[in-house]
């Protein structure tokens, strides 16, 4: 979403987005004319009539989950973002009975918060999660 028109989105994945994904993006992009979204978030700057580029994880209740404010000279990796929806989507499914460590991704390793995690969180992932 942005501040920019449903044409302009338009342009920009006909003109740059279906070279970088093929087929374009496979989500709708939505217009935030007027900024009414973004001053809600905190990202719309009223006097420059720009949105900051942010990035908002939003659970099924409509909670914030996640967020990432950047200026617009640093790219967002949308990698990193899926990855985060991953591991909100198992804490979710999960209730709240696994957590997922710095860097966790799909079929590595989760924790298991309680008595026994407090203060041993560390051999836990200097064990299992490691950079790979």
């Amino acid at each position: 979403m942005s501040i920019d028109s449903v044409f302009v989105h338009k342009m920009w994945d006909d003109h740059e987005l279906s070279k970088m994904v093929d087929g374009g993006i496979p989500f709708p992009m939505l217009s935030d004319a007027g900024g009414k979204v973004g001053t809600a978030f905190g990202v719309y700057d009223d006097n420059a009539g720009v949105e900051t580029r942010g990035r908002f994880i939003i659970d099924p209740d409509g909670v914030v989950q996640g967020f990432e404010v950047l200026t617009p000279p640093v790219g967002r990796n949308v990698g990193e973002s899926l990855r985060q929806i991953q591991a909100f989507q198992l804490v979710r499914e999960s209730k709240g009975t696994q957590a997922t460590p710095s860097g966790w991704r799909p079929g590595k390793l989760v924790l298991n918060p309680g008595p026994d995690l407090v203060g041993n969180v560390w051999k836990v992932w200097k064990t299992n999660m490691a950079f790979d």
